[in-house]
């Protein structure tokens, strides 16, 4: 298997958990427990969790009616396709 195959893995195994930590977060905030911090949701979506987050905005209808989140979770989303679309593009060039 190649690098970037290893890359690209990562990449899904960790939009997964972002994904599962929105739901989880959603669960909390229905039963009125601790909740997770909205600077962290962030954190976690431009740390390459940008597809996650985005998913579980979705699936979870969890924090689209914060336009925080409405505008910066697609536009981080895109910055790491972006970031990963390079990484694989100058791996392949060398």
């Amino acid at each position: 298997m190649k690098a970037y195959h290893y890359l690209i893995i990562a990449f899904v195994v960790w939009n997964l958990a972002v994904f599962l930590v929105y739901g989880a977060d959603k669960r909390k905030a229905r039963k009125d427990k601790w909740r997770i911090s909205e600077k962290t949701l962030i954190l976690l979506a431009l740390l390459f969790g940008g597809t996650g987050a985005f998913i579980g905005m979705r699936v979870f209808r969890h924090k689209t009616q914060h336009k925080k989140f409405t505008i910066a979770v697609p536009l981080l989303m895109i910055l790491n396709y972006i970031c990963i679309g390079a990484a694989v593009w100058l791996y392949l060039r060398s």
